[in-house]
């Protein structure tokens, strides 16, 4: 981790010696979905909003770490048991999304440039909310059965126009999304899981 700080840190200063930095602020549409394995639950994509910033260090080959606070979940629904409803819970994971990017602009026509980047990310969840309905919400999903960090790997295409920098990404989950376990209709299923979602951001360089 020492060694991460000090090349980001060397980044950074030749960066503003050269004049190959740039920060500024970001918004974007996130649409996400919380897989599952071993079990019968079905769910879906789930849209949501960030907000954050973004610091790019370097200019054909550069470097971007991201601090974003976002919003990813899902609806899952439960087999019904018997003659009683489907109980649906609405999952939302509050995080602090930490991207750290590695990109080549592959296209430099001076107002429009071109870029392919990849990376990994970690989700640091802040705040879990489930909401149940048509059932005890004890007997289901409950916000200990998600780690409280996710680590995604990531890729994307983007453009920048001017002072904008546009950027498309997907992220998919490396570790699991669960602790091991969830309960519902009366039983204790075994699942893994992971984190996977699409997004869009709009990024104005300041400096």
């Amino acid at each position: 981790m020492k060694k991460i700080s000090l090349l980001l840190v060397a980044f950074l200063i030749s960066g503003v010696m050269y004049g190959q930095f740039h920060i500024g602020p970001q918004i974007g549409y996130t649409a996400s979905k919380l897989s599952y394995k071993g079990t019968d639950i079905t769910n879906g994509l789930k849209n949501n909003m960030l907000i954050g910033v973004f610091m790019r260090i370097g200019k054909k080959v550069y470097i971007q770490p991201e601090v974003n606070y976002m919003t990813q979940g899902s609806v899952f629904k439960f087999p019904s048991l018997g003659n009683t409803s489907v109980v649906e819970q609405n999952v939302n994971l509050k995080s602090i999304q930490v991207p750290l990017s590695l990109g080549w602009q592959f296209i430099n026509l001076k107002v429009i440039k071109l870029r392919i980047f990849g990376g990994a990310t970690a989700n640091f969840i802040v705040n879990k909310t489930i909401t149940t309905t048509n059932g005890a919400a004890k007997d289901y999903l409950v916000p200990d059965d998600f780690n409280n960090i996710q680590w995604q790997y990531q890729a994307g295409l983007g453009i920048d126009v001017l002072m904008f920098a546009l950027d498309v990404k997907y992220y998919g989950g490396i570790n699991d999304l669960f602790n091991g376990s969830v309960k519902y209709n009366e039983a204790t299923h075994s699942v893994s899981g992971a984190s996977n979602v699409f997004e869009v951001t709009l990024g104005w360089k300041i400096l």
